[in-house]
């Protein structure tokens, strides 16, 4: 296993420097934050540009990973977290050509997995998500194919705010749908295990780990807290909204030692890829990177 994290809190930050303070801080790997280059308002947590795929040449893709090699550190997979379900389908043909993009400089640069999102209609219940992602995926999936890439969807069901209720904006969050999915795409398509969000679904960990594990091709480290005041308040059915709050690894309520015994027992050696979206360290470059530290700090023991 190496530990690292996601760059996608630096958005004003250029991806070497970085790579420069990962590397001097003892992380190993980095997943690479590729929104599209854009102005205006993003989604937080979202919208950061540290590769700009859509004019990536095969030369420049080598350069960027010879660069980040140098300086000590891998390269878990590039990743860019849309909705390619989105109900309004000029969104949704916008998110699969950046995300088709992604895929293409993830093969020019050598690297094993594009991490993305099946995505979701909020609007409408998960079979009827499903039946719509038979429609939407096997045309990415064969992409993904031929340019030898795998692709990886977070097990998140985007319910944060009332804009993604009541189903949520990714349906492959739970075993209901992931044995579906890898009965599809099995080959292609594996899992970018995120703790968190099993914790205010009230998945088992372990089983989960159980059950999937040889389809984990990469690991999100996130944590989150439960609000039990917050959750007295609004119940489980309002999909989280009020009672689940986002923390670094260690802050949370997420079992970390059952978690990575589950890991180890069922093989993982891949990346453990820190997912900071904890509101306490945000607000500059240097609280954001307090709060890595904090986390390193956590979950180094594991990481061997």
């Amino acid at each position: 296993m190496k530990l690292g994290f996601l760059t996608a809190p630096f958005p004003e930050t250029p991806l070497m420097e970085v790579a420069d303070w990962a590397a001097s801080v003892g992380f190993e790997v980095l997943e690479i934050a590729c929104w599209p280059r854009a102005t205006g308002p993003t989604r937080k947590y979202a919208g950061t540009s540290h590769i700009d795929v859509a004019d990536l040449s095969e030369s420049r893709a080598s350069e960027i990973k010879a660069e980040i090699a140098a300086k000590g550190l891998d390269i878990s997979g590039l990743g860019f977290y849309p909705n390619p379900l989105h109900p309004d389908l000029e969104k949704r043909a916008i998110a699969i050509d950046h995300l088709k993009k992604v895929i293409v400089a993830t093969g020019r640069m050598g690297l094993p997995v594009t991490n993305t999102f099946c995505g979701g209609d909020a609007r409408v219940h998960v079979d009827a998500n499903w039946e719509e992602a038979l429609r939407v995926w096997p045309d990415i999936v064969r992409f993904a194919r031929d340019q030898g890439v795998r692709i990886t969807f977070e097990n998140c069901p985007m319910i944060f705010s009332y804009d993604e209720w009541p189903a949520g904006h990714n349906i492959a969050y739970s075993p209901y749908i992931w044995r579906r999915i890898l009965e599809e795409w099995g080959d292609t398509v594996g899992l970018n295990y995120d703790p968190s969000h099993l914790v205010w679904l009230m998945i088992d960990q372990g089983r989960f780990i159980r059950e999937f594990g040889p389809h984990i091709l990469h690991m999100q480290a996130k944590d989150v807290q439960i609000d039990r005041d917050g959750l007295y308040e609004r119940g489980t059915l309002s999909g989280g909204i009020g009672w689940q709050i986002p923390r670094i690894p260690g802050l949370g309520d997420a079992p970390w030692a059952e978690i990575f015994s589950a890991l180890y027992r069922a093989g993982y050696d891949g990346p453990i890829i820190i997912e900071h979206e904890d509101r306490v360290f945000e607000g500059s470059d240097e609280k954001v990177k307090r709060g890595f530290l904090v986390a390193r700090d956590v979950l180094r023991p594991y990481v061997r």
